[in-house]
């Protein structure tokens, strides 16, 4: 294999503290939800899923124009930037005094993500040779896991010290931390020399348009799902998606170039994201407050109890980046699926509304064990043919149907969920959830067992 330089591994390592920023917040942000609609006037289980999805819609909306910005103007400008915004939206959510302000914080951390994501992802690949992609993924996923590992009882503890604000100003130091290191190690890169005059509205009004059809799941049982809104919501989002296929198809600089789909790999990579937010993301943001609210844990038992999961990824990440050097990432995403798949099938015939440790731990190892192979492979199964000139934008577009997906399958499961009376009622709901989620892990696992492409795309967008 070719040797990796001294700058590869201090970009990987800058690289990775944004990740473990942003991975931490959303453990912490669920293990939070159940404080926050205690101590927030109007906080609805449908407005609390706001808090998750309107980081999730913006950061889609504005992805691949952060892509286009770091490919002209330059990746460690845009990464640098987006530290500090997401920094200064941190403090603006820890400091919120009503749900809207909060959700609007959201937004503005979003804002910030949506540019260090595709910057320092550019970054890390064009840092590392080729050969060595899959293992500075593989790192840079693990990184993500420990964030997620930790962040449930750092989250738990900081909820019990200092309240749920604490899980945003948590964030400050860590960006800060990496704004000032980054300008010393990152070095500047840009991509293939884009056009000056890019079409910054399509991917927005696919966002929106995803956004609008989330808000008629999420609200359909309120307003009636045949009502006039619901219908409009569900239309008006069919419309701005088509939308944006037609323009991008027909503007001479889109954001997103559409011939990326024709890479076989790319395509079904994204696909198998769609899946897995429908398995893991419709199970881990309502789970700790199924253990709050239906077993009546603290946050710091939840916390404790959830952070098992995420350590398991944490420690099977990186030993599947370096095994997919040498198989690939499509077998270890086909285990990862069984395990996930077993471990939903095993809360639905084990979890009762009586607490049981044991059994949520069986479950959490299995799905800990599906989100080891998941994440980092599935970036690797989207990007592992696409041309090294492209990676902002391919990792741009790959991220935004990602967090899509992930807002998707968060607004079925609080939908699902509903405000069911009774644990008898609550745990129901929950069970319907958890088959849905078993549902998503059957479909990847059928997905790269039988349909993704082993051999390597010869061709060009």
């Amino acid at each position: 294999m070719e040797r990796v330089s001294r700058s590869a591994w201090l970009t990987l390592a800058v690289v990775s503290v944004a990740v473990f920023m942003v991975a931490m917040e959303l453990t912490i942000i669920a293990l939070a939800l159940p404080k926050i609609r205690t101590a927030l006037a109007g906080a609805t289980p449908a407005a609390l899923s706001w808090v998750v999805n309107a980081y999730s819609i913006v950061v889609a909306a504005l992805l691949l124009l952060s892509g286009w910005l770091a490919d002209r103007y330059g990746r460690k400008r845009v990464f640098r930037t987006g530290l500090a915004l997401f920094a200064l939206g941190s403090v603006a959510a820890g400091a919120s005094t009503s749900i809207g302000m909060l959700i609007a914080a959201r937004a503005l951390q979003a804002v910030g993500g949506s540019m260090q994501y595709p910057a320092g992802l550019a970054l890390l690949l064009d840092a590392f040779p080729r050969s060595r992609h899959q293992t500075a993924i593989g790192t840079w996923g693990a990184v993500g896991g420990l964030a997620a590992a930790v962040g449930p009882a750092l989250g738990a503890v900081l909820i019990e010290a200092f309240g749920w604000r604490a899980v945003f100003y948590v964030n400050v130091p860590v960006a800060l931390a990496a704004l000032v290191i980054g300008a010393r190690v990152l070095p500047e890169s840009t991509g293939r020399v884009a056009a000056a005059r890019v079409d910054v509205i399509g991917v927005p009004l696919a966002s929106v348009g995803v956004g609008a059809i989330i808000l008629g799941i999420v609200q359909g049982e309120t307003w009636g799902w045949a009502t006039a809104a619901t219908v409009a919501c569900f239309a008006a989002g069919a419309l701005l998606v088509a939308a944006f296929a037609w323009r991008s198809r027909r503007h001479p600089a889109p954001l997103f170039d559409l011939h990326l789909l024709r890479i076989r790999s790319f395509l079904l990579g994204n696909l198998g994201s769609l899946f897995f937010a429908m398995g893991f993301f419709a199970l881990l943001v309502p789970l700790p407050s199924f253990i709050q609210e239906v077993w009546g844990w603290s946050a710091l038992e939840t916390g404790l109890a959830y952070s098992v999961g995420p350590m398991v990824s944490f420690l099977v990440a990186p030993q599947a980046g370096r095994l997919a050097d040498r198989i690939g990432n499509a077998p270890l995403l086909t285990a990862g699926s069984a395990c996930g798949m077993a471990g939903l099938l095993w809360l639905v015939l084990t979890i009762s509304a009586e607490p049981s440790l044991a059994r949520l731990l069986v479950a959490t190892v299995l799905v800990g064990m599906s989100a080891g192979t998941g994440f980092s492979q599935l970036v690797g199964a989207a990007l592992r043919d696409i041309p090294p000139e492209r990676y902002a934008m391919a990792t741009a577009g790959r991220t935004t149907f990602f967090q899509l997906s992930v807002a998707f399958a968060i607004a079925i499961a609080f939908a699902m969920i509903g405000q069911p009376d009774g644990a008898a009622a609550q745990l129901a709901a929950y069970n319907t959830v958890w088959m849905v989620c078993a549902g998503g892990y059957l479909c990847n696992f059928v997905l790269f067992t039988f349909i993704y492409p082993n051999a390597t795309f010869a061709g060009k967008p």
